[in-house]
Formats: structure tokens, C-alpha cells, sequence
């Protein structure tokens, strides 16, 4: 008699995950005759909790933008790109965002930096970790779009709150005199407080020319390097082989 009203009422209190198990619960009655008061309440604390856990997911993965729909459990280490798999293991685990540390990931176009990274932003997401994910060029010009309406501080202080900052195309252009300021910003704020990944074409060795103004570069690259893991990537280009078709059959095309 008052399962509904109990089930309306838990909605109204914001528990719908236990009112979903309880509506189930009673459609199924017969397969939860048997469970004692304290094991049906248990599975609907644990619906109630797994409800949350994925609409905290979802909140988290939609503020952090990911380029890319990736997960670490797909991540290929077994196609030669010089990935380590204990290296590999050690960054899945997260310590090092616990750390405030860095990640670097280079290495030639076409080899999954991206991905990468983004399947680490993903992870991280999962370990309720706030992330988020900017391609270089567009984060400079978001920036730039901020400072002119009255925006910028509010801009930088998000990314400053941010655990885990994915950079994305890292110097395909040489950076301006603003650019630079921007970026030295960020560093700085984020420095002792969160852990950012970097990926790039470019070796680290040439990111000192990519910054453009040797001062600011030894300031942006001793806050950004120092603590900094590495993954240089290299071989094969996995788009190339992913797009690899076989020529087409003439017999078929009549």
C-alpha cells in the first residue's frame, strides 16, 4: 500500500536510485522474497550510490571537454610506440596527480598523443578528479575572447581549481608576447596544486624556441618540466594504419 507514496517520496528527496530499486523490487517480489529487511535495504543504499556515481561521472566528464572518447583499459601497448607497460601502470594509477606532478607526451603525429591523454583525463574523471582538456591554439584564443569582456581572471581561476590540465598541440606555433604571459599564469597558479599533460610534435629539447622569449621560457619550462614523467612516443603512424584499405575489386564495381 505505500510503496508508491514511498517511492514518490524518495524522488522528492533526490534519492532516485533508491526509488528505482524499489520499484523493481516490488515488480520482482518473488526473487526478493528470501533477502532479510537489512540486504534489500543494502541494495538500494548501493543503487542510490551507484546512481550518483555515474551522474557525478557524467557531470565531471561533460566540464572536462575530452577530445577524445577514450579509456585506459583500450589503451594499445602492444604496437611498437615505445610505450613502458610499467610506466604505463604507474600513470593509470593516478599517484602522480595526487603528486602535483606532470606528464609530457611526444612524439610524431598519428601515434595516439592525444588519446592518450585524453584516456588519462578519463580516468581521472572516474577517480573523481576534475579535468580538463584545451587544444593549445584555442585555449589562447578563449583567453584572448575573456580578457576582452571582463572574463579572464574568472578563466584562469577555473583552470587554476582544475587537478588535472590536459594541453593539447603544444607548439605548433610560436607563442606571442601574450601567449606567453598567459601561459606563465597558468603554470605558476597551478604550480604545487595540479598536474597538467602536454603533448606536442615537438621534443621537449626544442620547446625553448617554441616559447619564443628565452626569459619567460626558462620561467614556463622550469615550472613545467622539472617534475615532469615523459612519454616519447615513436614508430608507425596508427591513423595510417587504421585508414589502410584494400584496393577495390573491378568485378564489384559493375
Amino acid at each position: 500500500m505505500l510503496t508508491h507514496p514511498t517511492s514518490d517520496r524518495l524522488e522528492a528527496l533526490g534519492f532516485i536510485g533508491m526509488a528505482k530499486a524499489l520499484d523493481e523490487q516490488r515488480r520482482a517480489s518473488d526473487t526478493f522474497e528470501n533477502l532479510s529487511f537489512e540486504e534489500r535495504l543494502g541494495l538500494l543504499v548501493d543503487r542510490e550510490a551507484a546512481e550518483r556515481g555515474a551522474k557525478k561521472l557524467a557531470t565531471r566528464l561533460r566540464f572536462a571537454s575530452l577530445r577524445q572518447a577514450a579509456c585506459v583499459e583500450d589503451i594499445d601497448i602492444r604496437s611498437p610506440r615505445g610505450i613502458d607497460k610499467t610506466v604505463m601502470a604507474h600513470l593509470i594509477d593516478g599517484g602522480w596527480i595526487d603528486r602535483h606532478e606532470n606528464l609530457l607526451i611526444t612524439g610524431p603525429t598519428g601515434l595516439g598523443k592525444s588519446w592518450i591523454a585524453c584516456a588519462l583525463g578519463h580516468k581521472a574523471c572516474r577517480d573523481d578528479r576534475r579535468v580538463m582538456y584545451h587544444r593549445v591554439p584555442r585555449l589562447f584564443q578563449a583567453l584572448a575572447i575573456a580578457r576582452g569582456d571582463g572574463r579572464h581572471a574568472r578563466v584562469l581561476k577555473s583552470i587554476e581549481r582544475t587537478e588535472l590540465l590536459i594541453l593539447d598541440d603544444w607548439g605548433l606555433s610560436v607563442l606571442t608576447a601574450v601567449e606567453r604571459r598567459d601561459l606563465l599564469e597558468i603554470l605558476e597558479d597551478r604550480q604545487g596544486r595540479g598536474s597538467t599533460i602536454v603533448t606536442s610534435q615537438l621534443p621537449v629539447d626544442q620547446w625553448h624556441e617554441a616559447i619564443g622569449d628565452p626569459t619567460l621560457a626558462d620561467a614556463i619550462l622550469d615550472r613545467l618540466v622539472h617534475n615532469a614523467h615523459r612519454l616519447n612516443l615513436s614508430g608507425e603512424s596508427m591513423r595510417r594504419k587504421m585508414n589502410t584499405t584494400k584496393p577495390l575489386d573491378p568485378s564489384r564495381l559493375a
